[in-house]
């Protein structure tokens, strides 16, 4: 940690589901993290006990809600009604990752909408806002009745991007769906690269068939773009059609890493040759792959904590630092 912050009264904690990640982002904003205890009964239940004074404070959570998902989302819930029977002024969650966001909406009848469902448990046990990173669907914000900082890891993958050489009309960035095609523009502007879209039909959940490229990707570096990376199947069979049509290189890129299933073994035997992924789920080391490299979101968290906290925008940290 190089510097102190200037007030007491901003307090991080950290849950279990990403240690490593909180503690980057303590370090960026120049605090201690708080001292707190998760412990379990042997049936299971989970008590928490926080061993500090936060009265009066302004407390950073943070807490992925990655597997096991139903676990870390009781943790979150169990702490937030913790401090805030510790009289905590503001409550803060943040979450890098909002586990159940993939159900936002009734795609079928008699579905539940656990999105928001997840929302009304956040507010009822407490939380006076909520700092989160590039949710599978945008709209999930207006599920909150408290505000809701949506940050965005499009800027630092451009930096890495454009770190590496992949700018410019000689790299095509691919939305590897239709409901992706707002992201992969948004890196596409920062790169100043041209985009094309994977033209995919699901039969069922988590089997992804390639139909089309609407696009030109021939003699092109093609950068996929996707929110998270579940079993990596939609992302893979992309890689083999872009290689198909022509591309000389794909390089896939995602801020979630869920990476679940076969997912590794499928990365590993594709035609990806580099999996570019952020710290926002905590990755086990039987997950670690020759072509996945991590680009860390704890120093963008982190300014985001101190904007906040100051009442400042927000705004500035949806540019490059690079391009």
């Amino acid at each position: 940690m190089s510097n102190h912050y200037f007030d007491p009264r901003l307090k991080i904690f950290s849950l279990n589901s990403n240690k490593p990640l909180a503690q980057k982002i303590a370090d960026a904003v120049g605090v201690e993290l708080g001292k707190s205890e998760v412990r379990q009964f042997s049936d299971g239940e989970i008590q928490i006990n926080i061993e500090q004074s936060i009265r009066g404070g302004h407390v950073y959570l943070i807490q992925s809600t990655s597997n096991p998902v139903n676990d870390h989302l009781m943790e979150l819930l169990i702490m937030i009604d913790a401090l805030k029977r510790a009289s905590a002024k503001t409550i803060n969650v943040v979450m890098p990752y909002y586990g159940y966001a993939r159900q936002d909406r009734k795609a079928r009848s008699r579905e539940p909408i656990t999105a928001k469902l997840v929302a009304n448990m956040l507010e009822t046990a407490g939380a006076t806002r909520v700092l989160t990173l590039d949710l599978h669907a945008a709209q999930i914000q207006g599920f909150f009745d408290i505000p809701v900082d949506h940050l965005m890891a499009a800027p630092l993958l451009a930096d890495y991007f454009i770190e590496h050489g992949y700018e410019g009309d000689d790299v095509v960035v691919v939305s590897p769906d239709h409901g992706g095609v707002s992201r992969a523009r948004k890196l596409a502007e920062h790169l100043k690269s041209p985009i094309a879209i994977i033209d995919k039909r699901r039969p069922k959940a988590n089997v992804a068939e390639v139909m089309n490229i609407i696009g030109e990707v021939k003699g092109k570096k093609c950068v996929i773009i996707d929110d998270m990376i579940d079993t990596a199947g939609t992302i893979t069979l992309a890689a083999e059609a872009l290689i198909e049509k022509g591309a000389t290189e794909v390089i896939a890129c995602c801020t979630h890493p869920v990476l679940s299933g076969p997912a590794i073994e499928r990365i590993d035997q594709s035609s990806i040759e580099k999996l570019i992924i952020t710290d926002s789920i905590l990755l086990p080391e039987e997950k670690h792959s020759d072509k996945i490299e991590t680009v860390s979101v704890g120093e963008l968290i982190g300014d985001a904590i101190k904007r906040i906290h100051e009442n400042k925008p927000v705004s500035p940290l949806f540019e490059t630092k690079k391009g």
